[in-house]
């Protein structure tokens, strides 16, 4: 399986080097010396690592036979696709790849059938399941420890416990018109 775990960004120097914007909980296993990694475009690669570094805070890295700026340049944009075995787990037991949790069945702590996970959106504070409902619309639900309160990928299922009014409108009007209604009594 073939994961995208960076983007390659501006040149740096006149030696080749690159900035990369990294898109894996990994970087040191996915981004090493020595890593060949496959591109989109595919027509820029393969290209091997050959050093990496840190620098302000940005992971720098040279490609084999990337000598200078210009060549750098060329490869802005392009991002950097790692092989990965399916079955590869992260080594924290509460973190998964992206296409461990895609088309996972989402459902309340009751058993309740909200729908599948078709996409997951990494935003800069949380990450984010677009979920289809039966019905074909869809909902987002934040991919937070107070929300997911169980991924089971043996039954290939997310068990989510979404506060008033995330997944049902519905609930959040009825309560509050519920309140409503118990002042002026």
């Amino acid at each position: 399986m073939q994961l995208v775990v960076a983007r390659i960004g501006r040149a740096h120097g006149i030696k080749g080097e690159v900035t990369v914007e990294v898109r894996t909980d990994e970087p040191e296993l996915r981004l090493g010396p020595g890593a060949v990694l496959a591109t989109e475009p595919a027509s820029a690669g393969p290209l091997t690592i050959e050093t990496g570094r840190v620098h302000s805070g940005r992971l720098l890295l040279r490609f084999e036979g990337v000598r200078d700026r210009n060549g750098a340049e060329a490869l802005r944009n392009t991002l950097l696709i790692a092989d990965v075995d399916p079955d590869e787990r992260p080594d924290e037991p509460d973190e998964f790849y992206d296409h461990q949790l895609m088309d996972l069945d989402v459902v309340l702590t009751d058993g309740t059938e909200v729908g599948r996970i078709i996409e997951i959106s990494h935003l800069p504070s949380q990450d984010l399941f677009i979920v289809e409902r039966p019905d074909g619309s869809e909902v987002m639900i934040p991919f937070v420890e107070e929300i997911v309160t169980e991924i089971d990928l043996d039954e290939q299922k997310a068990v989510i416990d979404p506060p008033p009014g995330l997944i049902d409108e519905r609930a959040e009007i009825a309560s509050s018109r519920d309140d409503d209604a118990g002042e002026g009594a």
